[in-house]
C-alpha cells in the first residue's frame, strides 16, 4: 500500500488538528471541511478500505467514531452527525464524521434519485444474501 499523508499525521511528520487518539485509531479535523467540525477517523495501521479491516479493527474504528461524534455533539451542538465511509480519495480507510447544522448540508433524499422497482430490489437482495 502506498504511503499517504494520513501516516504523516499519525507520526507527527505533517501538521494536523488532532481531536482524538487511542492505540488503534486517530481522528483529526478535515483540512477541507464540509462543515465546521468535519472530522476523519482512521486506523493507525494503514488499511486501504474499511471492509478490509479485521473485525477487531473495524469495531475499534467505529468505537472511536462514536466517541468523536459525542465530542462534536457536546462541543458544537449540531442537529445531527452524518457518517460517510467514502474512501476513494486516499487509499487509507477512513470515516468522515460530519456535523450537520441545518440538516441540508448533505442531501441524499430519495426524491433526487431514480427509484428501483420491488422486483429489482428483491433480485439484488437475493444475490447479496447468497454470497
Amino acid at each position: 500500500m502506498p504511503r499517504t499523508i494520513f501516516m504523516d499525521f499519525i507520526e507527527g511528520k505533517a501538521p494536523c488538528a488532532r481531536v482524538y487518539e487511542d492505540d488503534k485509531t486517530f481522528a483529526f479535523l478535515d483540512q477541507s471541511p464540509l462543515t465546521t467540525g468535519h472530522t476523519l477517523v482512521i486506523p493507525k495501521d494503514p488499511v486501504d478500505q474499511i471492509d478490509h479491516c479485521s473485525e477487531e479493527l473495524y469495531h475499534a474504528i467505529f468505537q472511536s467514531v462514536h466517541k468523536v461524534s459525542a465530542m462534536l455533539q457536546k462541543s458544537l451542538k449540531p442537529l445531527r452527525i452524518a457518517l460517510i465511509v467514502h474512501g476513494t480519495e486516499i487509499p487509507h480507510a477512513h470515516v468522515h464524521v460530519v456535523p450537520l447544522y441545518t440538516g441540508k448540508e448533505l442531501h441524499l433524499a430519495a426524491k433526487d434519485r431514480e427509484r428501483a422497482t420491488s422486483e429489482d430490489l428483491s433480485k439484488l437482495a437475493a444475490k447479496i444474501c447468497s454470497a
